[in-house]
């Protein structure tokens, strides 16, 4: 039972170590690729030397099969720290002084272990009845040593990696265990040196192949992508080719909520935002945090091994800071553009009627008709007084019209107490009903109020009643009704609406609010005048 327990067990790891090498030569990572297979291949003739220790006919052939074996497993452990140290991305297998110095410490282990027929300081061998007739083979000092200094070696490589795995965003709890299970063996050595249960043996290479087997072919997907993602703080997701959600680290769970009990779903079904069309590739996903929305731009990478691609990985990598200032660039440029037509529109008008005017009183004046001429001139004048109130109006936008990035705790009533008193409109008479506190630029708050003041002013009100409650700056003027037909039109540069006279002062207040992500629109269900409302809780206009 023992003899079958240990022979099956090293044939079954020589079995799996060289099977392994077939997948580990796929591995695209140069280094990682050229330690795994040394490391495999080291350890599958290790574990194959034991098999002929157990069934070799001669004492001698024993012996020499014995003492390869050992040279063969001395070298697993120079592999193994050379894979580990590929693997988490450290460059300690490429220095130079550390290889050359790797190189002479392992001919010195060598040369002590093929010359122990002459000193014998490293292992007899005597024959054994129990637990099965086979040569036993007794430890002297220099293998103690030599073990002592693996075992310290091998800790090392250890390290690097469980240090990696538990640094990683993904779940490396699996990867950990099978980390773990390559010194499980070390049990096995100490039961063996301890008790008749075991052979006094190495048993490391047999967990060397169940490393090699779970890493490369039942955790492969983790495993490749801890190492492609080394050092990566985006969200990711781990496809399959099919584009079916195969694993995906701590941040995109976070992110993505959707995603927890979702492996083996179609990201299409899971995240139908950023499938739209025939590519993933520079979909921008939106997110809401703490009342602030961030944005993220969904990239692919392929995941191949060798020439085979297995899947992608998805990467969302946070774009919040440049999409709100593209955002920003964006409506900046689409407000420049309604300023100059708006600008272009109102001066056009005004300058042809101004030479309208001019003319007229040239002809006037021609004709003798001195009053006529006179009061041409007055129009042309008063034409000339309210294009410079657009210009004035419009350099409100000009000013204030870029995104607020300071803001403070301002009460709405004091800013539009103050805003009154900076605006000439004799007759208007303000009166303020509630109360209301807003994170906001003061500056630009009271730019707004004195908008809707002068367009109440021009609108034909005596009157101006600003309410604030329930998030909302509701602005009711007891002038000219609006033309529901025409509501949208208020707040368009250049539209002329309600009059000419009325100007830009509406669409500024939109502007100016929308600079604070604020929302503007008119109270279709008030009759007694005109109410604009500015919504300080919402975001999206309606």
């Amino acid at each position: 039972m023992i003899f079958s327990l240990h022979f099956g067990g090293f044939a079954a790891a020589a079995i799996l170590c060289f099977l392994a090498l077939l997948r580990a030569r796929k591995v695209t990572d140069r280094d990682t690729r050229i330690g795994l297979m040394g490391l495999l291949t080291t350890s599958g003739c290790w574990s194959l030397s034991y098999v002929g220790y157990f069934v070799l006919p001669t004492d001698e052939l024993t012996n020499i099969i014995y003492v390869l074996g050992l040279t063969v497993g001395f070298a697993t452990v120079g592999w193994w720290l050379y894979f580990c140290s590929a693997y988490t991305g450290r460059t300690y297998h490429q220095n130079r002084q550390l290889r050359q110095l790797a190189v002479g410490v392992y001919l010195a282990v060598v040369g002590v272990k093929v010359t122990n027929p002459i000193h014998g300081q490293y292992f007899t061998m005597e024959a054994a009845t129990e637990p099965f007739v086979h040569l036993n083979v007794v430890h002297q000092p220099f293998h103690w040593v030599t073990t002592a200094v693996s075992y310290m070696l091998a800790a090392i490589g250890l390290f690097m990696l469980l240090e990696m795995f538990a640094e990683s965003e993904y779940d490396t709890r699996p990867l950990t265990g099978l980390a773990a299970l390559t010194g499980l063996p070390v049990v096995f050595d100490l039961v063996g040196y301890q008790s008749d249960l075991l052979l006094g043996m190495i048993y490391s290479p047999l967990g060397v192949a169940v490393f090699a087997i779970g890493v490369l072919f039942v955790h492969q997907d983790r495993f490749m992508a801890i190492q492609l993602t080394d050092d990566v703080d985006e969200a990711t997701v781990f496809l399959d080719d099919d584009d079916r959600i195969r694993d995906f680290n701590y941040r995109a769970a976070a992110l993505l909520p959707e995603l927890n009990d979702a492996i083996g779903e179609s990201i299409q079904t899971v995240l139908p935002e950023i499938s739209e069309g025939d590519t993933m590739e520079q979909k921008t996903l939106e997110r809401e945090t703490d009342g602030s929305m961030n944005y993220y731009l969904a990239s692919t990478t392929s995941f191949e091994i060798g020439a085979t691609r297995i899947g992608k990985l998805l990467m969302f990598t946070d774009i919040t800071e440049t999409e709100k200032r593209r955002r920003e660039l964006k409506r900046q440029n689409n407000q420049l553009h309604d300023f100059a037509e708006a600008l272009t529109h109102e001066l056009r008008n005004k300058l042809t009627i101004i030479e309208g005017h001019v003319s007229l009183a040239g002809d006037a004046i021609t004709d003798n008709q001195i009053g006529t001429a006179n009061e041409s001139l007055r129009a042309a004048s008063g034409s000339a007084n309210t294009m410079t109130g657009i210009v004035n109006d419009l350099s409100i936008l000009a000013k204030h019209g870029q995104t607020v990035r300071e803001t403070s705790q301002v009460d709405v009533g004091d800013a539009a107490k103050t805003a009154r008193d900076e605006v000439e409109a004799d007759g208007l008479l303000l009166t303020i009903e509630g109360d209301l506190q807003v994170e906001a630029d003061e500056a630009r708050l009271r730019a707004l109020c004195r908008s809707a003041y002068e367009f109440f002013d021009r609108n034909g009100a005596d009157s101006v009643v600003v309410s604030l409650a329930n998030g909302e700056i509701a602005m009711s003027g007891n002038g000219e009704p609006p033309a529901v037909a025409q509501l949208d039109e208020y707040f368009e540069y250049g539209s002329a609406v309600p009059t000419a006279e009325a100007g830009v002062a509406l669409p500024n207040v939109r502007a100016l609010a929308r600079v604070h992500g604020w929302s503007t629109w008119i109270d279709d269900e008030y009759a007694e005048g005109i109410r604009v409302v500015v919504g300080v809780d919402g975001y999206a206009e309606r």
